[in-house]
């Protein structure tokens, strides 16, 4: 749900959560019960540190270097089945 900000001439500026279905609706001011003005405003934007990291690491010719835990190879997790067809298990044989 998004924040509207309205003004009222007599009142002065206020801010209320409206749902999209209500863009268009006409507002009025919660003290004095007249009709606000809709009023434009810059949204607001939060560049935190790790969004700014992250844009410099982008922009860095240099490539990362990643350090691999296993520097040996581990055995296979499966075996492999020493039969011609191991998804044939259960079959008899051909007729």
């Amino acid at each position: 749900m998004p924040l509207y900000e309205y003004r009222c001439n007599p009142c002065g500026e206020f801010e209320v959560w409206r749902s999209l279905a209500e863009y268009n609706a006409p507002m009025n001011c919660p003290d004095c019960d007249q009709v606000a003005q809709k009023m434009v405003s810059a949204p607001s934007i939060n560049l935190n540190s790790g969004s700014l990291s992250a844009i410099a690491r982008s922009q860095s010719s240099e490539p990362r270097l990643v350090k691999s835990k296993h520097l040996e190879p581990t055995k296979p997790r499966y075996q492999s089945s020493t039969g011609s067809r191991p998804w044939m298990v259960s079959h008899g044989p051909p007729l």
